[in-house]
């Protein structure tokens, strides 16, 4: 039996052997030297035209509906020429997607891309505000949608004169709007545009501290970096930590994460898409249907949150499904509680956990951990190859010493080139090329990454970021509310929940309900607070003036003991 390689070695093997799809290469860009892989394609329409090499091939399965990648790349390619001649949609316009995870989502995604334009991918869950501001920042010319969120968006598409394509509509169109079948032209060509690999691909919005949502800006080159690197530590971990005995299945994976989350775009539907894998599905999230699609489609990859790890765990169906075809239960967004990564570890007879910490940002690619390490190390988020640096730095931007805490940030060819038309906010995330996470943690001397706290005042439910200075605005809207504070509490499934403790103004009263519907009115659901306490003194404050928020869910969560 060979002897198995350190991760050193295992690394050195992939990224160091000329011309290997792994081949790492120094190379100048924007005047800072980085490593990067020497031979990706130059575009995602390039790396989507290679699927047609698996043309008979199943790649999506939704409900009773599956699709051959030829299939998906024929419908993909009569959406491009629609857009292009009839929408005249050119080369760096943003057509925006807000749909459910439907297969017309990936093929609208890949027909924006492949002709030049800029993907704008649509919170799904976004009230009409939120839409609005998403249309009117990014200069959607076209909006792709199912009828749930055109009826969103409606007000927001005669202002912004925005033209629109209903996706699975059925019944009478609302006025303006374009059924997706009549559009379209059978067997029409993927217009010929030439996409170059500094070209914007997407836009995904992140929360933003001053209660706007900040539109994250990737070129193709970055995302594709990205894939490669997933690719790259997928195979560094097989050679380091190899399975206990072959999987007799082909790899498939199961999207149980909304496609406009990175996570679900790039790392799950893009990695199918580009290297030839069969992907499942949901319609929506019930961790009994995960079980019924796992055993039923041979399921070999589950990618959520931790939330949904425990949610399969804790299933009253799971002792009754076939999950042996899984290999790998994965979560991301937020660090799992350690004992759950034991009962991953436990409880699968095939699958081993992990977990990835990376960020809308760096394409979602970063440190990983899994396995005997992820075992070894269950606070860790492990380590990323050499495309993408790791250091943390004091608040000069100085890096600190092995096992000190600093603030993470990353460099490489995965990153975003910035937030569109936000300078500002670029200039101060994106710091001589350094991308600054807005988390604490430390390095050891193996080089796995510990999260311990974040610099952000954020809310982190589910894998969901919630910014607690936009909730905190929309609470401060009513009458009654003298101040507020918005933090997030513990919660064993959803990692953290979305607090506020509220006080009012004086000789009136706060209504728990009322603020509860007002900020649901407003904002999508998960950033509405479960825990609201209501207090009759002024909120702590630090010398500065600054509430004290640890202070203040400290206490509440001894009260709550």
């Amino acid at each position: 039996m060979s002897e198995v390689p350190s991760w050193d070695q295992a690394v050195a093997a992939l990224t160091t052997a000329e011309g290997s799809p792994f081949e790492i290469i120094d190379r100048e860009v924007d005047g800072e030297t980085l490593k990067v892989f020497s031979n990706l394609p130059k575009s995602l329409r390039e790396g989507f035209s290679l699927s047609w090499l698996n043309e008979d091939k199943v790649f999506l399965v939704y409900e009773d509906e599956t699709w051959t990648f030829a299939e998906v790349m024929t419908r993909a390619s009569e959406i491009g020429d629609a857009l292009a001649n009839q929408y005249g949609v050119e080369r760096g316009d943003r057509v925006a997607i807000a749909m459910r995870n439907y297969p017309e989502w990936i093929m609208s995604f890949a027909a924006i891309t492949s002709i030049g334009g800029i993907a704008v991918c649509m919170n799904a869950w976004w009230k009409k505000d939120e839409m609005a501001y998403g249309l009117e920042d990014s200069g959607a010319k076209v909006l792709i949608a199912d009828l749930e969120r055109i009826k969103v968006a409606e007000p927001s598409l005669r202002k912004f004169d925005v033209k629109t394509i209903g996706v699975r509509v059925e019944g009478e169109l609302p006025p303006g709007v374009d059924r997706l079948e009549d559009i379209l032209r059978a067997g029409a060509k993927m217009p010929e545009v030439e996409v170059g690999p500094e070209d914007d691909a997407t836009i995904l919005y992140t929360s933003g501290t001053t209660g706007f949502p900040k539109g994250a800006v990737s070129s193709h080159i970055a995302i594709l970096a990205s894939l490669r690197a997933f690719a790259c530590r997928a195979l560094v971990g097989a050679m380091t930590q190899p399975p206990k005995e072959p999987s007799p299945y082909e790899p498939c994976f199961i999207l149980a994460v909304p496609l406009f989350h990175v996570t679900g775009l790039v790392p799950v539907m893009l990695s199918c898409f580009l290297n030839g894998i069969k992907l499942v599905i949901m319609y929506r999230w019930t961790p009994e249907r995960a079980l019924d699609l796992i055993e039923r489609e041979r399921v070999t990859q589950f990618v959520g949150v931790p939330t949904m790890m425990i949610d399969l765990l804790e299933s009253p169906d799971f002792d009754s499904k076939d999950t042996s075809s899984l290999a790998s239960v994965s979560g991301g967004g937020a660090p799992a509680p350690p004992e759950v990564v034991g009962r991953v570890d436990k409880s699968f007879a095939r699958a081993r956990p992990g977990l990835g910490y990376g960020m809308t940002e760096t394409n979602a690619y970063g440190p990983q951990n899994a396995g005997d390490d992820y075992v070894r190390k269950p606070r860790s988020s492990g380590r990323s190859v050499p495309i993408l640096e790791v250091k943390c730095f004091d608040d000069k931007m100085n890096p600190v010493g092995v096992g000190e805490v600093g603030e993470i940030c990353f460099r490489g060819q995965n990153l975003i080139r910035g937030y569109w038309n936000k300078p500002e906010a670029t200039a101060e995330t994106i710091v001589n090329g350094w991308l600054r996470s807005g988390d604490l943690g430390r390095i050891d001397e193996e080089g796995f990454v510990f999260v311990e706290d974040r610099a952000k005042d954020m809310v982190l439910r589910a894998g969901e970021n919630i910014y607690c200075a936009e909730v905190e605005a929309v609470i401060y809207e009513l009458d009654d509310v003298h101040e507020a504070a918005v933090f997030g509490m513990p919660h064993y499934r959803l990692g953290e929940e979305v607090a506020c403790a509220v006080m009012p103004k004086k000789g009136r009263s706060i209504d728990v309900d009322a603020l509860a519907d007002h900020v649901g009115a407003k904002l999508a659901k998960f950033k509405v607070p479960t825990v609201i306490e209501v207090v009759s003194e002024p909120l702590p404050r630090n010398a500065s003036g600054k509430i004290l928020k640890r202070e203040i869910r400290d206490g509440l969560v001894a009260r709550r003991e």
